[in-house]
């Protein structure tokens, strides 16, 4: 033979296939760890892609407190709005229940030149002895044909009743709050009950009218626990707003010369009641002026810049006081 294979190039040709066979064995697997590791780092890389930043953090936790602030401002708003109601709602029922009341009395006042009178007045009258200038709070005191309990008698029950509107100013539980008194009594006179003085328990006989003298049983029942200020004024026939109930003679004759009785009251809710003394409800009437010929309108006005212009009580009280007016037109009456 001219040409022989060498052994060595046959060992180095077996050798590279050798190498060829395990090289293409690695490839894919270093193929496939390539993949992996590539997946790895697209998987770390999403992860810090999709984190909160620090700034992102603080951004987040000062809205989210802001929006706390706020809900926190509606909601003490809110409350505010809903006890300031709950107080409106408190002066308006018991000025409600005192008009009411007052509108049913004044309808049956007994209208008579023969009866007696407790009233406000710049000067006395024949039928009216007891009439006088009234300071601060007023009083008054007539028949009416509502029933009525006696509390004189223990047991008398009558259609015929003396009423009376007053504040009451003894330094106890009620005071400077509004009370009315309902006595009944029997109409003719006829009658074998008696009175704390020894007269009789009738309407004729009593007089001069001053229940609040005379009557020592307290026929009395506090009808506005936060009324504390009572004025009353008179609208005469032809026309005129006056503290006394006349203008022709001076003579009460039975109120007529009266065409309606304008009744103002000051009513404070319990909550802000609570946050003042007696004395301080004392010095706070006291503030309101009495009626001195305003024009209408003028008294309500006066009374509320007296409170407004109020330094020394607390103001979250005096924001409370609410002020009312109304007008009781007399039925006709006979002579």
């Amino acid at each position: 033979m001219s040409e022989e294979t060498s052994p060595t190039a046959v060992e180095a040709a077996v050798s590279a296939a050798k190498f060829s066979a395990v090289q293409a064995t690695r490839l894919p697997l270093q193929l496939f760890r390539s993949h992996i590791t590539d997946h790895r780092s697209c998987v770390h890389s999403r992860q810090r892609t999709s984190a909160f930043t620090l700034a992102e953090l603080l951004v987040s936790m000062g809205v989210l407190v802001m929006l706390t602030l706020l809900a926190t401002q509606l909601l003490n708003s809110a409350a505010k709005i809903i006890t300031l109601g709950h107080k409106q709602m408190d002066a308006d029922s018991q000025a409600r229940e005192l008009f009411d009341r007052m509108a049913i009395d004044f309808a049956q006042m007994v209208r008579r030149s023969d009866v007696d009178y407790y009233l406000k007045s710049s000067t006395t009258a024949n039928d009216c002895t007891l009439c006088t200038r009234q300071r601060g709070n007023d009083q008054i005191a007539f028949y009416s044909t509502v029933p009525g309990w006696s509390a004189i008698t223990g047991a008398q029950q009558s259609p015929v009743s003396i009423i009376g509107y007053r504040i009451h100013v003894s330094a106890d539980t009620v005071s400077n709050r509004i009370e009315r008194l309902g006595e009944a009594l029997v109409w003719n006179g006829a009658t074998s009950d008696t009175r704390s003085d020894g007269k009789p328990a009738s309407v004729i006989f009593w007089a001069p009218l001053n229940p609040w003298a005379s009557v020592t049983n307290s026929p009395f029942d506090v009808i506005g626990h936060d009324v504390f200020r009572f004025e009353y004024r008179y609208l005469l026939k032809n026309g005129d707003l006056s503290a006394t109930p006349w203008y022709a003679t001076s003579s009460v004759r039975g109120l007529q010369d009266v065409s309606a009785i304008i009744v103002n009251i000051a009513v404070i809710d319990p909550k802000s009641r609570a946050l003042l003394s007696n004395s301080d409800v004392a010095a706070l009437t006291e503030d309101l002026t009495d009626y001195g010929g305003q024009s209408p309108g003028g008294l309500l006005a006066a009374w509320r810049a007296a409170v407004d212009g109020n330094t020394t009580l607390p103001r979250t009280a005096l924001s409370s006081v609410r002020l009312y007016e109304r007008s009781f037109y007399l039925s006709p009456g006979s002579l």
